[in-house]
């Protein structure tokens, strides 16, 4: 197995200001399932068909947005390794002791130049629901909601995009996947650890540390269509969609939790390995890079972020 040091993401942490509401939401519409509540109310959600812990964590707040998205890394001796390459890159490390998180070992973390905090970890204790290794099932449990299969990437608004991509290139081994670029310079930038399309990404923003949007992956393009079916009966605010991305090529509808933060839920994407080029959009194409049949974006989508 060749994929070492940075597998993939991990988990976000999401400021919510309605716990019982924004709980319902992830569970009964996304389809994830609540694994517990910690002592400082913090709920920690997973889907069906991961093996971690958790992956999402709700965090009680006055205003939505987000606090961390943390990577996992191979070994925990990675994470000495990957504190060495931050802090010669010049940036200032901090340690989160094993357990701050229920079932989540130790963790090193650092704001990038978006304004965005990164964290690593190697050690996650399994939880219930777990899925089966042994015979298994195409699911264990019967799926609901959405069906989420998993917490898949975030997208990130933010500036100093360039300088991003150097830091995730240069010292955590991510690769380019897909950029846009305008005369002025690097508008958006999709970045891979592993065979994804991407699993995190940034666009260009004046105001730092901005969320856009946290994304579940589903089946399929008919899973995708039974999303919107909830959304409308539910009537969960839509932000666009069901509609196809140009970059990454995923299917995908785009809506807000009842904190506002976005979220996403989409299927498909090519993969990537790592001698692929890197794919390019040119600034006049950003509307189809972005929303492939509609050709353009809308207002919401480029300011609404948390």
């Amino acid at each position: 197995m060749a994929l070492r040091g940075v597998l993939r993401p991990g988990f976000i942490q999401l400021c919510t200001m309605d716990m019982d509401a924004s709980v319902a939401h992830y569970t009964q519409r996304v389809g994830l399932h609540k694994v517990m509540e910690g002592p400082d109310g913090r709920v920690y959600l997973k889907s069906a068909d991961e093996f971690d812990h958790h992956s999402i964590v709700l965090r009680p707040a006055e205003s939505a947005g987000y606090d961390a998205m943390a990577f996992k890394v191979y070994e925990d001796a990675d994470l000495d390794q990957f504190e060495k390459r931050v802090r010669d890159y010049g940036f200032e490390v901090d340690h989160i002791p094993a357990g701050e998180q229920p079932g989540i070992g130790r963790r090193i973390g650092f704001t990038v130049q978006s304004g965005h905090r990164i964290e690593l970890y190697a050690h996650a204790d399994a939880s219930e629901p777990q899925p089966r290794i042994v015979n298994p099932d195409v699911w264990e449990l019967e799926p609901h909601g959405m069906a989420a299969r998993r917490f898949d990437h975030a997208l990130f608004y933010g500036p100093n995009i360039a300088d991003v991509l150097d830091f995730f290139t240069t010292v955590l081994d991510f690769s380019l996947a897909e950029k846009v670029e305008t005369p002025d310079g690097i508008l958006g930038i999709w970045l891979t650890c592993g065979m994804k399309a991407h699993d995190i990404a940034f666009v260009f923003f004046p105001e730092p540390n901005k969320l856009h949007h946290v994304s579940f992956e589903l089946e399929n393009w008919q899973a995708v269509g039974n999303a919107a079916d909830i959304l409308t009966r539910y009537d969960i605010p839509i932000d666009v969609g069901p509609t196809r991305h140009g970059i990454t090529r995923g299917q995908t509808i785009y809506f807000f939790d009842p904190s506002g933060n976005r979220n996403e839920v989409f299927a498909g994407g090519y993969t990537y390995y790592p001698d692929n080029p890197t794919r390019r959009w040119e600034g006049d194409q950003i509307g189809k890079a972005i929303f492939y049949y509609e050709r353009k974006l809308n207002e919401a989508f480029l300011s609404v972020v948390t």
